[in-house]
């Protein structure tokens, strides 16, 4: 590029997605074409008049041969290039991650969300009956929602979800995970906790959640804040399906046992 303004489109033969790029003069384009003796089918437009130098592939070859300078000089065109392809990939893959992880965080409590419950527990499954260690589980359901929403306002009710939300990644340690299920349905994951201490997280849990202050301006707890629980651990030769069932089994004998308590 002697002057001017080129801009070049991705070669979509080649699944190139990187978007239009530009060449200013003293740049270059087109030598992975040459080298790899490939067609270059990415379309350049001239923005603005242009002064082009193009050189013939044959031509290209001849001073190769002929200069270990002009060798030397494409070798380290390419590597720079190679460098920034690497660049941007990596920058890709990190924004690639971040958004996939938002994808499988509630947008409201923060918690993770039934998506991840997707992918993750057949992972956590599939571990722990590899490893033979326990793994449980803990479901939630807070008592009565639905009069809550109605009496106070879906604004205080989204309150009441974080609150308890709030409560449950508290109160869960730095290998457990807390999971939005659906709706004020949440989940507690406990890898390597037997049924025994699965039950004791889900009493203090059910105790916490009981004495959770929904509206820090009333400084008063609201009694009615509170959650039937659901425990269920891994059986031998049983799946993550089995294993949800076991736990929503246990909570609806939770909730017809009065709510506000643990059932396993």
């Amino acid at each position: 590029m002697l002057s001017g303004l080129l801009e070049v489109a991705p070669d979509a033969h080649a699944g190139d997605d990187s978007g239009t790029s530009r060449i200013l003069p003293g740049e270059s384009a087109g030598e992975q074409a040459v080298l790899d003796d490939a067609v270059n089918l990415a379309a350049m437009t001239a923005v603005e008049d242009s002064e082009l130098l193009i050189v013939e592939p044959e031509l290209v070859w001849e001073l190769i041969d002929r200069s270990n300078v002009l060798a030397r000089n494409l070798l380290r065109l390419m590597s720079f290039r190679i460098r920034a392809a690497n660049a941007l990939l990596r920058r890709r893959q990190k924004l690639g991650e971040f958004y996939r992880q938002l994808s499988l965080n509630d947008g409201l409590t923060g918690l993770y969300n039934r998506a991840w419950l997707n992918e993750m527990l057949p992972k956590l499954v599939a571990r722990a009956s590899q490893d033979g260690s326990p793994l449980s589980l803990v479901m939630i359901d807070l008592d009565h929602f639905k009069r809550f929403n109605d009496t106070h306002g879906h604004v205080a009710g989204d309150a009441a979800l974080a609150a308890a939300a709030s409560v449950i990644r508290g109160a869960l340690r730095p290998s457990d995970f807390a999971v939005r299920y659906g709706g004020e349905e949440m989940m507690a994951v406990l890898p390597d906790t037997s049924a025994q201490l699965a039950t004791m997280v889900a009493e203090r849990l059910c105790q916490r959640l009981r004495e959770a202050v929904v509206f820090p301006d009333m400084r008063l707890p609201l009694p009615h804040m509170t959650g039937s629980f659901g425990v269920a651990s891994l059986a031998p030769g049983a799946d993550e399906r089995v294993l949800v069932a076991a736990a929503d089994a246990a909570l609806y004998r939770a909730k017809e046992a009065g709510r506000d308590r643990v059932c396993f």
